[in-house]
């Protein structure tokens, strides 16, 4: 890669987003990380950007400002040829106490501001000759985790929505996969999990663990890459150390995102 492509990454300014905008451009990519937090925009434009990677402020859920920016992207940067849908957010909340305004702020960001994000960036795609978007799930997505419900599901729509948007541009030329990330320390995991509760949760991974976002960004560079994986689209890439494979729909008070 010669830098003469561009990958928007949203949520790109921390955790997972950060890790995979700073893979992308280490491999040559022109890297556009978006976010909403403006702290950590600035922060990233301050100390972590390099002439690969430009950080700008944005809201996923925020129609015109996601066309306008992805339109101002596409005019001035090199061609946009990958997206990776990484913003979202997520409370561990019982089935119980779920309340309507929790599930729609959670559906609005995780579901609506990926399909912005994609319809804005499959735009671009499209006049450039193709290319390819990876969605970040979870394993939340997969099995069912107790204090989920809003996020779950989400991540449960994101599986489904991979699949649906792999067949519809396929004739496009764009490839769509999704990774489910399992225990991963991003900032808020580390915020969150307790010492007591990661030891509990580490005993239930296999390779003994908690990923790193850099597993991720791995795993994401990879589905992102026109030869390695060009022959790969509608599929769900689970990066859990194991975690799925020992049953995990336990009562759990708070676990991975």
């Amino acid at each position: 890669m010669d830098a003469t492509q561009t990958a928007l990454v949203t949520g790109g300014c921390s955790g997972i987003g950060l890790a995979t905008a700073r893979q992308l451009a280490g491999e040559g990519w022109h890297v556009v990380a978006l976010d909403c937090d403006e702290e950590a925009v600035a922060a990233l434009a301050d100390n972590g950007a390099s002439a690969s990677i430009q950080a700008f402020s944005l809201d996923v859920t925020d129609e015109a400002a996601v066309a306008r920016v992805v339109r101002e992207i596409a005019q001035t940067a090199p061609p946009i040829r990958a997206l990776v849908n990484s913003a979202g957010i997520a409370r561990e909340v019982s089935f119980i106490e779920t309340d309507p305004k929790l599930l729609r702020q959670t559906f609005e960001v995780n579901i609506v501001g990926l399909v912005l994000a994609s319809q804005a960036a499959i735009s671009a795609m499209r006049v450039n000759g193709g290319g390819a978007i990876v969605n970040i799930a979870s394993i939340s997505g997969v099995t069912g985790i107790a204090g989920r419900t809003a996020y779950g599901a989400t991540k449960s729509a994101v599986i489904n929505l991979t699949k649906v948007m792999a067949l519809e541009l396929a004739s496009a030329g764009i490839r769509v996969n999704a990774i489910a990330p399992g225990p991963i320390d991003t900032p808020l995991v580390v915020a969150l999990h307790t010492k007591e509760f990661r030891q509990e949760y580490t005993s239930r991974v296999p390779l003994g663990r908690y990923g790193s976002p850099q597993d991720i960004a791995h795993a994401a560079s990879f589905l992102l890459d026109h030869v390695r994986a060009s022959y790969i689209t509608g599929q769900t890439l689970t990066v859990d150390g194991g975690f799925t494979t020992t049953g995990v729909g336990v009562d759990v008070s708070v676990g991975s995102v």
